[in-house]
Order: structure tokens, then C-alpha cells, then sequence
């Protein structure tokens, strides 16, 4: 029979193209991932990859797809027996960008802190595109994004319409005379970007150059020191006090929306469905 921790090895080998590699990846020593790989082999009676230079056979490429397969769905299946266990104690994992994480669920993660305080929150900082992968491999119970996709295998909820402003000085004298303005966007790695080069040519810029940044904290703070004109969402003004900087409506830019993904007939705790309704209830307060 194979083993579980074999297979684990052996698409980690495979990922990483080198023992060492593999090894630090695993938090193990490298004989012992020869160890398993020659288990795994003697196992299944075939040779799975050679090592000089590295590559895997056609046995090995075959083992690679169900492997892959098999630990999704046993990762799938440890979540939802994770849900169905309604101790007091355990972990939920949160994937949200920065800014969605500070907007959305502080206050939720305050009372969650209080009413459960024997289970465990992890938040990890991720794009949406990040957040829908690591939400279908069951690395996250539960992802906020923007502009999600109903798609398989993920459900989206709205939470809310998100409508984008241009942040910074000069924006409409840019569109009036026609002149050269710095537009402060995200990198091409996130949704976002995607949806805002689509709608550029509404804005009738006649000239503009981008400087890309990382997030959109950053294209606040580089709108706010006279460097260009940010396009972001309007509820990414919600955390900012005291902003003196231009905010015009974009309002020929397409809504999208904000909200939560889950996994298709995904099983969710009592905790993660109390935890998304405080947070539904604090998008409630935020659009009074």
C-alpha cells in the first residue's frame, strides 16, 4: 500500500526539481527523502524519476497526476471533518488582501476573539487570484475577493458592489487639457489590474504612463505625496482619516464586486459561519 507521506514526498521532489530543495521544503533531512522515494519505488515496482539531470519517467509523470489529485482531496476531506468537529478549539484560515483584511475584519476577528477563545485565527496576506487557489486546495477555509468568478469549485458570496475612484491631484485638468498624468496602479499579479486595464480606455486619457506598485496602501500614500493619480476602490478610503487629496468618481468604470469564497457544498463550522455573519454585519455598518 502506498503511503500518504511517500506520495506527499515524491510531488514535493517533483515540484522543487532537487533533494535539497525538497528536503528544506519538507523540514526533513535529504537522505531521508531518498529514503522514501526508494520506498515509494520498491513499492510500486517502477522507477519514477532519474536524478542526472532530474526528470521524471513516464511511470513517474503517470504516479505525479493521481498523487497530486489525492492529497487535494485528502486536504479537501480533512477540512470538512475539521468542520464537523464543533469542539472549542482549532484553526480557521482567512485569505484577504491587506487593505480588505483592515476594512472587513478587524471588528469580526475582535468578537470572534472573545466568543471563541480557544480557536485560532490565521490570516494570510494574498491577492484574490491567491486567495481563490489556496481556498480550492483547502489551505483556506474561507477567501474575501474582489471581482470573483462563480465558478467551480468555488461559491461566491456579495458582500458588497465596489465602485473605483481616481485618487490624486490633476486628475480631471489630465482629461480636460489633455495632458500627461501618472497613472499609480498594482502590479500585473492581481485581479484587479486585470479588470482596471480593461477599463482605462473609458477615462479618454490621451497620455499617461503607469507606476506600479504593490499594494494599495502604497498607491495611497504615493497619490497623497504628489506623484500621480491612484485608481482604487472607494472603500479603500474607509480606513483613511483626514484625507485632503482629490477623490473623483470614476463612475464610467464597471462595478465589480466584493465578497466571500468558499468551496463548492463546502462544510462549514459553526465558528466560520459565525465569523462570516460579523463580518457581514460590519459591511452593513460601513455602506450606513
Amino acid at each position: 500500500m502506498l503511503d500518504i507521506h511517500w506520495l506527499k514526498t515524491f510531488v514535493t521532489l517533483a515540484e522543487y526539481k532537487h533533494f535539497g530543495k525538497a528536503a528544506n521544503a519538507l523540514h526533513m533531512t535529504q537522505p531521508n527523502v531518498s529514503l522514501q522515494l526508494k520506498q515509494l519505488e520498491q513499492t510500486t515496482g517502477v522507477k519514477l524519476l532519474d536524478r542526472n539531470p532530474f526528470h521524471l519517467t513516464q511511470a513517474g509523470e503517470r504516479l505525479l497526476q493521481s498523487s497530486i489529485k489525492t492529497l487535494e482531496e485528502l486536504q479537501v476531506c480533512q477540512s470538512d471533518l475539521n468542520a464537523l468537529n464543533e469542539l472549542d478549539k482549532g484553526t480557521i484560515t482567512v485569505a484577504a488582501s491587506d487593505i480588505i483584511s483592515r476594512m472587513l475584519l478587524i471588528g469580526a476577528f475582535k468578537l470572534f476573539r472573545n466568543a471563541y477563545p480557544g480557536m485560532d485565527i490565521v490570516l494570510l496576506n494574498t491577492t484574490s487570484s491567491q486567495a481563490a487557489d489556496l481556498v480550492k486546495k483547502a489551505e483556506a477555509d474561507v477567501g474575501f475577493v474582489i471581482s470573483q468568478q462563480q465558478s467551480q469549485p468555488l461559491h461566491f458570496v456579495e458582500l458588497q458592489q465596489v465602485k473605483w475612484v481616481a485618487f490624486g491631484e490633476g486628475f480631471q485638468q489630465a482629461i480636460a487639457n489633455q495632458s500627461e498624468i501618472t497613472l499609480i496602479l498594482l502590479g500585473h499579479d492581481t485581479r484587479t489590474r486585470d479588470l482596471i486595464d480593461d477599463a482605462l480606455p473609458r477615462l479618454n486619457l490621451s497620455n499617461y504612463r503607469v507606476m506600479e506598485v504593490g499594494s494599495v496602501d502604497a498607491q495611497i500614500d504615493w497619490a497623497e505625496a504628489g506623484f500621480g493619480v491612484a485608481i482604487i476602490p472607494e472603500f479603500a478610503l474607509s480606513t483613511k482619516r483626514n484625507i485632503q487629496t482629490d477623490v473623483t468618481p470614476l463612475s464610467d468604470f464597471p462595478t465589480t464586486n466584493l465578497g466571500y469564497i468558499v468551496r463548492q457544498n463546502q462544510i462549514l463550522s459553526k465558528a466560520t459561519k459565525q465569523l462570516l455573519q460579523w463580518v457581514g454585519d460590519e459591511m452593513i455598518i460601513l455602506q450606513k
